[in-house]
């Protein structure tokens, strides 16, 4: 079993036994999805550590994008609840880049792939996504590869 999915289900003892309902909530859903993916396709395997952490990134987004629109529908105490779930995931997730850090990066994989204009996005996406994997949301390396490529 991986190092990620022993750990989720040590806090998720601890969280029981200290009657934190929310912690032991999300931990219990971040599980049931991992197993989910486990089982999908021809057939049941192993996540890696790395699949578990593209799991529960992906159960952030779901969060982030739930507490927006819980928000945005006047329900304050359910966009609460959902944020408070995002920020218990977001503990198992590495560090998110910094819009510096980003920059740098993208600027070294455009180097690297020699890509000019807007057209070049996908050559330059194919060069960043293993180095930015999990610490920075799609939607945010696509734009700033876009607004570097447009400048430059």
């Amino acid at each position: 079993m991986s190092a990620l999915k022993d750990k989720l289900k040590a806090d998720l003892s601890v969280s029981m036994k200290a009657r934190d309902e929310l912690r032991t909530r999300t931990i219990r859903m971040a599980l049931a999805a991992i197993s989910t993916e486990e089982v999908s396709g021809k057939e049941a395997r192993e996540l890696s550590d790395d699949e578990i952490l593209k799991v529960l990134t992906k159960e952030a987004k779901k969060r982030r994008e739930a507490a927006t629109a819980f928000a945005d529908a006047g329900r304050a105490e359910q966009a609460q609840a959902e944020r408070d779930e995002e920020s218990v995931l977001e503990a198992y997730l590495p560090a998110q880049l910094s819009d510096d850090e980003l920059g740098r990066l993208v600027d070294e994989a455009i180097a690297e792939s020699g890509a000019e204009g807007p057209k070049a996005m996908g050559q330059v996406m194919k060069v960043l996504n293993p180095k930015v994997a999990g610490r920075a949301e799609g939607g945010r390396v696509a734009q700033a590869v876009r607004t570097r490529l447009a400048a430059g």
